[in-house]
């Protein structure tokens, strides 16, 4: 554990949220709570601070438990059934994707979310870092979303989202549109964004007078829904992680007596 710093050179280690992070403990803002709240001991000690560096010698343990040694960066694809929230806890003792999850499942964290009434691909993953990446807006990547609302929507209407909006003083960018089929009194879109504000779908399409009863997401950059099926997950292999995300991905090579997570479906509890 690593305090001093006479020289004013960075102190040797990682940050201790960093390290909580990636080992699949908390993201880093949840590890800041966590210490702050007295549940993170260094070496015995309870710390005080996020600002502490922390090297592989230091040991470190949350509510009691030893930390272990971060695994290396897993990815998975999770076909998220409607009323599920994607939270750890809720305050309305509301069915969570996480406890919904097969039972042999490492602890994940999901990248994005997707909220109470929304289905389709999630992703999740054990890595804190992987995690931040992923969910940058940097990144560019465009998320696909089959959208079926109640009544119908004019070529006009549609432009005003290809355009970009301004919703309650809050600005969206544009949105890719398809007005793909009338079905009765419904009609089904298919929409993409690379932004993802909080509930961005649901608004646009208030704004220009229609309502969404079904929302489906079926992309998150170069990762498919395909055929999953709903409550389903199953994990990416690696050779594709490293052809999406780069050679440059810390995917140290798992250990040999690690099992290979077969695909797996858990029916999932309504609210």
């Amino acid at each position: 554990m690593s305090t001093d710093n006479p020289k004013g050179d960075n102190p040797p280690g990682d940050r201790i949220a960093k390290v909580l992070s990636r080992a699949g403990i908390a993201s880093r803002r949840e590890a800041e709570r966590m210490i702050a709240d007295g549940r993170v001991r260094v070496n015995g000690k309870p710390i005080e601070s996020p600002a502490l560096n922390v090297t592989a010698s230091d040991r470190i343990s949350v509510d009691g438990k030893l930390v272990a040694e971060a695994e290396p960066a897993r990815l998975w694809l999770y076909h998220k059934p409607a009323g599920l929230v994607t939270t750890e806890r809720d305050e309305k003792d509301r069915p969570t994707v996480f406890s919904a999850l097969p039972e042999d499942m490492p602890r994940v964290m999901s990248i994005g979310r997707l909220d109470l009434n929304s289905e389709g691909l999630l992703l999740l993953t054990n890595d804190g870092a992987l995690k931040r990446r992923l969910e940058l807006p940097s990144t560019g990547w465009l998320r696909r979303y089959r959208v079926r609302i109640n009544g119908t929507a004019s070529e006009a209407s549609l432009e005003q989202l290809r355009s970009g909006l301004v919703i309650d003083g809050v600005r969206y960018l544009p949105m890719t549109v398809t007005f793909d089929r009338q079905q009765g009194a419904n009609a089904w879109l298919t929409i993409g964004l690379r932004e993802g504000k909080n509930r961005e779908i649901r608004r646009a399409m208030e704004a220009i007078g229609v309502t969404v009863n079904r929302l489906i997401r079926v992309s998150y950059g170069p990762f498919q829904l395909g055929k999953l099926a709903s409550g389903e997950v199953e994990e990416i292999k690696r050779r594709v992680m490293r052809e999406q995300l780069g050679p440059d991905l810390d995917l140290k090579p798992d250990p040999a007596a690690r099992p290979k997570p077969q695909r797996q479906r858990k029916p999932a509890r309504r609210a």
